[in-house]
């Protein structure tokens, strides 16, 4: 192999070297764009609740979100809008935010969207913890 062939491989190398301690430098110094959890877990009841049917005129709820079956969130009368909390159930969390401050079934602290309900694999009114987050 000639010194130039050499010396050309060398560099490439080198390169190749650069690239992936660059790439590992910049994983290791990744972080969490989520909030932190603040403060303790609470306990509460919760249950999905189903928007506005198909084709009827899309309302906007208390909080100025159109609810679509898509939409992850939870409607709490005490709240305020846009407040982000977590949301566990059953070791699965899940960061939120309350969209709705409409009625709220009795004896029900959270309504949450379908979209969320799935995401937690909830059906029916279960027990849930949430904590606030920063």
């Amino acid at each position: 192999m000639s010194a130039g062939r050499r010396a050309a491989l060398l560099a490439a190398v080198a390169l190749v070297a650069i690239a992936v301690a660059l790439a590992v430098e910049r994983t290791s110094q990744h972080t969490s764009t989520l909030p932190a959890p603040a403060g303790n877990w609470y306990t509460a009841l919760a249950a999905p609740y189903i928007p506005a049917a198909k084709g009827a005129k899309q309302q906007k709820s208390p909080c100025g979100v159109v609810i679509e079956t898509s939409t992850i969130g939870v409607g709490n009368q005490a709240l305020p809008c846009g407040i982000k909390i977590y949301v566990e159930y059953r070791g699965k969390q899940v960061l939120t935010q309350v969209i709705d401050r409409g009625h709220i079934a009795p004896g029900r602290d959270f309504d949450l969207t379908q979209a969320l309900a799935k995401v937690l694999h909830i059906k029916g009114t279960q027990t849930i913890q949430w904590r606030f987050a920063r």
